[in-house]
């Protein structure tokens, strides 16, 4: 039993070890998103999609088809447009003259990795469709249903400077990403660094293979394993109720901005957004920082405010920021 135990351990801390490798690998071809990387794998080892917000030129999809070949996964990426069809998501019916029946031809949604690019430029059926595998990792081509290859994640980007031609995300779409992680501009350094390689036309950088399917299954269920106390949970709780009852919470400077509050999918997607938090910090416990740290990308998206807010320029970042700055732990 003490050897199990011992070999358990050891796994683990392979795995934590492969996972900062993961980081190495990455920072060969993309410099300076360390917290995009971050984000990106949370998503990925706690089964939750990402949406990335970013102006462009910041390395989204870089990152993406990047992450894709240092895990080993199948990747595809989805340039969303206004003219877009669902059959060009999920795939269509075709039909086989040689044998007279119609045949599937499965559509680029069957992937590990889905990056949707611009995701919010494409019209309701669309969203509906890829809404759909989002939540149950299926698709339905005419009258069958085909799940999809596991792990499966979608990340989506959309960009904050253009509003012509887009569709704004319905509520129910965006409350399933886990997170929204805003991708800022590089530091000074960094950016030189970026000018550098990418001024080098013969520069070529190739990355190794980290970790293979069954590892990350394997981290998730480590993972999973990871403890938070009855304490913390109430925290959570606490902190969710906050955004939905403001005044409550000595907020009443931001009740009169809140329209809707988080659903009961941000406690769960905080709760595990910590647990792994705290894996990456080769923990097996959560600290009340792990949910401070991941606290804002979990729930600012998932909160709503009113056009009084808006002409106020007032962010669900802040009241997020405010949220965490008066709820105590006890």
């Amino acid at each position: 039993m003490q050897t199990d135990e011992l070999t358990y351990q050891e796994r683990i801390r392979e795995h934590q070890l492969k996972i900062k490798q993961v980081f190495r690998e990455m920072g060969k071809v993309v410099v300076g998103q360390q917290y995009m990387v971050n984000r990106l794998l949370i998503g990925l080892f706690t089964n939750g999609h990402i949406l990335l917000e970013g102006v462009p030129g910041l390395a989204k999809t870089l990152t993406i088809n990047t992450l894709a070949k240092v895990l080993h996964l199948d990747f595809q990426r989805i340039q969303f447009t206004p003219d877009l069809l669902p059959s060009d998501l999920v795939g269509t019916m075709i039909y086989n003259q040689s044998s007279s029946a119609f045949e599937v031809k499965k559509g680029p949604i069957f992937a590990n990795l889905v990056l949707a690019d611009e995701v919010n430029r494409s019209p309701a059926k669309v969203q509906s469709a890829l809404l759909e595998a989002m939540q149950e990792k299926q698709v339905t081509i005419g009258e069958k249903t085909y799940r999809l290859d596991l792990p499966f994640l979608v990340l989506a980007t959309q960009n904050p400077v253009e509003h012509e031609g887009t569709y704004p995300l319905p509520e129910a779409q965006v409350d399933r990403f886990m997170m929204k992680v805003y991708v800022d501009y590089l530091s000074k350094a960094d950016e030189l660094e970026v000018m550098r390689r990418m001024s080098n036309l013969s520069y070529t950088s190739t990355v190794n293979t980290i970790l293979t399917k069954q590892d990350i299954f394997d981290i998730r269920n480590e993972i999973n394993q990871v403890q938070i106390s009855e304490t913390l949970e109430r925290y959570i709780i606490e902190l969710v109720f906050a955004t939905r009852k403001p005044a409550d919470y000595d907020l009443t400077d931001f009740a009169q901005y809140l329209q809707f509050g988080v659903s009961p999918r941000a406690s769960i997607a905080l709760n595990l957004a910590a647990k792994a938090v705290a894996f990456f910090d080769e923990r097996d416990y959560v600290l009340p920082e792990d949910i401070k740290e991941i606290a804002s990308d979990v729930l600012s998206h998932r909160v709503i405010l009113n056009y009084e807010a808006e002409a106020d320029n007032v962010k669900t970042k802040d009241f997020v920021e405010a949220v965490l700055r008066k709820v105590p732990i006890s």
